[in-house]
Parts: structure tokens; sequence; C-alpha cells
């Protein structure tokens, strides 16, 4: 007995553990500071995306395939703001730190799962555009709302399949009382690390999983673009070659600053630890689930026409009730 009680004391089990959300390492004194934009942005991600799929959903003419991709990715991008900012809020404004183990793995989790998603998403937008552009006589054959609604579920089970082992790899792990997170939201390595266990699981799936998902993604992405500018570059007419960049042009800046910020954050919490401050890595992932969400409705609503038309639409007849 004496050899085995230091070992129940020692190690502690998942369900009794609570952890602590410190924010962003050596900014706590202007934490304050730094909720002012990130509750301004988190309340226009939501108020502007939600505003989008109303739109899109309301609007008939809005019922295409471009448009039904994009009101996926408004929900996905309200869904990751929410499982993310109010808790940021909640440290930055009250101190509210704790977390327990159970609502830890809940985030991580939905975190997780809706990244995965969202880059399913733009995938199967690259492959709308590139039907659109490469192949426009058969666009409404091959992109049937049959085909969406299949392309949506695949991209859901996709995520679910990829994201669930991620809640079994951290449970299965050893803590010994390590409970600082330093991070304002819950993330699989961040949890991982806090163990006394080997994590080299975690890691090498954290890692596959990532090249096989969003990394296949892009590299799908990458090919599709290619093809669409070829062929883009092809029309004679400069006219139509400009409408074919310009309908594009508003898909290619969602694309930028929703990958950059994530492989930076990606690469940064697994390579840059020497190299990279602390703080600027949890600043970035803080700024990277708000930033997107906020700009993805203001870059389609600017660059797309019929959504700019169904807006003055709408507050015209708004006012005019009124």
């Amino acid at each position: 007995m004496a050899w085995t009680a230091p070992y129940f004391h020692n190690h502690t089990s998942p369900q009794d553990m609570w952890y602590v959300l410190i924010g962003i390492p050596g900014l706590e004194a202007i934490h304050t500071w730094i909720s002012i934009p990130i509750c301004f942005m988190y309340i226009v991600a939501v108020i502007g995306n939600i505003f989008l799929v109303y739109l899109i959903v309301s609007e008939r003419s809005l019922h295409e395939p471009m448009y039904l991709f994009l009101s996926m990715l408004a929900l996905a991008d309200v869904l990751l703001s929410t499982a993310t900012a109010p808790k940021m809020l909640a440290i930055f404004w009250f101190h509210s730190t704790d977390i327990s183990f159970r609502s830890c793995v809940s985030q991580m989790f939905f975190i997780h799962f809706i990244f995965v998603a969202e880059s399913a998403i733009l995938l199967a937008m690259a492959f709308d555009r590139y039907v659109a552009i490469c192949y426009p006589l058969k666009y409404t054959t091959i992109l049937t709302f049959t085909v969406i609604g299949k392309i949506g579920i695949a991209a859901v089970a996709r995520s679910f399949l990829i994201c669930c082992p991620f809640i079994f790899l951290v449970y299965r792990l050893l803590y010994c009382g390590r409970k600082i997170l330093l991070h304002s939201y819950c993330e699989h390595m961040g949890i991982a690390r806090l163990a006394c266990d080997n994590i080299n699981v975690n890691i090498i799936y954290g890692l596959t999983m990532a090249l096989l998902s969003t990394g296949l993604d892009v590299v799908f992405i990458i090919v599709s673009y290619t093809m669409i500018l070829r062929a883009v570059f092809q029309i004679p007419s400069w006219a139509a070659r400009f409408k074919a960049l310009n309908t594009c042009a508003s898909h290619i800046c969602v694309l930028l600053i929703f990958y950059l910020p994530a492989f930076f954050s990606f690469f940064a919490h697994r390579f840059g630890g020497e190299t990279i401050p602390h703080h600027v890595h949890i600043l970035v992932a803080n700024l990277y689930v708000v930033v997107p969400p906020m700009l993805n409705p203001i870059i389609y609503g600017v660059k797309t026409k019929q959504i700019q038309n169904r807006v003055v639409l709408l507050f015209s007849s708004m006012s005019t009730c009124c």
C-alpha cells in the first residue's frame, strides 16, 4: 500500500478536474482593451451571418448552389465564433477562468468539428465555381439540390468522424494536477500537453488528420482555381473574363482569411514555440475565431451584386412599410 497510495494521489480522474484558462498570457493587464474589438467583431459576425442566412433562405432568387453553400458557411461561422467568443469575453471581463474538464473537451470538439466542416464547405464552394466557369451549360444538371444536400451531409459526417477520436484521445490520458491552460479556449493539443502521459498518439493523429482533411482540401482548392484561371484567360472577351474573375474574387478573399491565420496558429502551436512569442500566437488564435466570421458576410455583400441588390430591396421595402 505504501507504493500504490502516491499513484492514486498523484493522478486525477478527468471527471473531477477543472482547468484555468488564463486568456492571453503576458497581456493580462490589457485584457479589457482587447475585449472591446473582440466583442464588436463577435456581434458583427453573429448579426451579419444570421442576416445572410435569412436573406438566402427567404429570397427565392438566391436559391442557387453558390448561395446555398454560402448559407452553410455563414451558419458555420456563427457556430465557430459562438463556441469561443462568449467564454473569451467572460475571461476578459469577469475573470471567469475556471472550466470543467468535460466542458473543455466539449468546446474542443465543437471548435475542431466546425473548423473541419467549414474547410469542406470552402472546398465545395471552389468546386461550385469550377463547374460554373468551366462547364456553364452543365451547371444546373451537375449541382442539383440533391447533390448540394449530399455534399452538406458529407461535410458534417466527415468532420464528425475525424473529430470524435479527439475526445477518446484526451480521456485516455493520465492527469496529475496540472491545470493552467495558456489559452482563451480549449483545443486538443492544449489539453493533451497537461497530461502526465505519453501524448505521441495525440500528436500523430492530430497532424495526420490535419493533413488528410484540411491539407487535402487546400490542395484540391488550389487545383480547382488553377483550372478556373486557365479557363478564364482563354475567354476572348475582356468583359466576360473580368466578370468571371470578379465572381471568384470574393471566394479567394474568404479562403485567404480562413486558411492563413489557421495555418499560422497550427504551425506556431507545434513548431514555433521558441521563435514566436506565446502571446502573439494566442492573440492570433483569438482573432482567428472572430475576424473571418465577421469579414465573410461583408466581403460577399460587397463583391456579390445579387446580394447587394437584395439587401437594398429589403431595406427599401422596410422603409416603405414604416
